[in-house]
């Protein structure tokens, strides 16, 4: 198991209030890196690199990000969840003179798209979009009005990246979100949100409704690894694939379910290990 896929957090208090700020901090610092592998696979495709713009959609913390600019790209990002992205400001825009400050610069929003393309004028070439679909109902809803209104600011002919989970079958994470479908499903009527099976066709239907041409596509393996079952726990709640369920029990119900769950995934050193697949599609404009 790689370190760089798994961090211990047996000293986090499982039972605490998850406050928007802890929940951000999850994300960044236990699930985020999980999708590690996805970013490289779609920048090592593309060739992101100096002569590269990108305005990622639903930036959340900024690891995307950070891995585009290490190849020196120009990133601008948008996300509407604020803790995240104050997470997000520190790793892309630290003080002017800091210790360790990167040399590339970045624009962060949070109140919507930018006024304008990158900073130095020109168009966007890459549009991403790193928060996987196609696992929860309704969960590219608001995803089409996004590229909408982003494309105006990219180049003719730009590049869009649209991604989602793989097939159940290929995901062991499955099993434990169909935890999160059975509660929400427990209320009369059902809380709004749950967890379904990924359609084979949920990318290709983005792009089509908001106007975009696909012209390829691939599959990444990013396995979900964690140093023991409560860092599992509170990363997989951290993801918004849950909070349907949440609301229709309550949490401490939630991370019990969860934890038994995760049991089959459990091994005898006391880590949880998942393989799953990703899948990501590529559009242009």
């Amino acid at each position: 198991m790689t370190p760089t896929l798994v961090r211990n957090h047996r000293d986090a208090d499982l039972s605490a209030p998850a406050d928007a700020g802890t929940r951000a901090r999850d994300w960044a610092e236990i699930q985020e890196r999980m999708l590690a592998p996805l970013y490289e696979a779609v920048y090592d495709r593309l060739e992101v690199g100096p002569a590269t713009r990108m305005l990622s959609l639903g930036c959340g913390s900024g690891l995307a990000m950070l891995v585009a600019a290490a190849r020196g790209a120009h990133v601008t990002g948008v996300d509407s969840d604020r803790e995240r992205l104050a997470l997000a400001r520190a790793r892309l825009l630290p003080e002017e003179g800091a210790e360790g400050a990167p040399a590339h610069r970045a624009r962060l929003h949070d109140d919507g798209l930018p006024a304008g393309a990158g900073a130095d004028g020109a168009p966007y070439d890459l549009i991403t979009v790193f928060e996987p679909i196609g696992c929860a109902a309704g969960d590219s809803e608001g995803l089409v009005p996004a590229l909408e209104s982003a494309l105006p600011l990219a180049a003719r002919g730009a590049t869009v990246v649209l991604t989602g989970w793989g097939p159940p079958e290929r995901c062991a994470t499955a099993p434990v979100l169909r935890v999160a479908a059975r509660l929400a499903e427990s209320t009369r009527p059902p809380r709004p949100g749950g967890w379904r099976p990924t359609l084979r066709d949920d990318l290709e239907d983005v792009a089509a409704r908001a106007g975009l041409k696909p012209d390829g596509s691939g599959r990444v393996s990013c396995p979900f690894g964690y140093a023991d079952p409560d860092s599992a726990v509170r990363g997989l709640l951290s993801t918004g694939l849950f909070d349907a369920a949440v609301r229709a029990t309550d949490r401490s119900q939630v991370e019990k379910e969860v934890a038994e769950a995760l049991h089959p995934y459990r091994r005898a050193d006391g880590t949880v290990w998942m393989p799953n697949v990703f899948r990501y599609l590529v559009c242009t404009t």
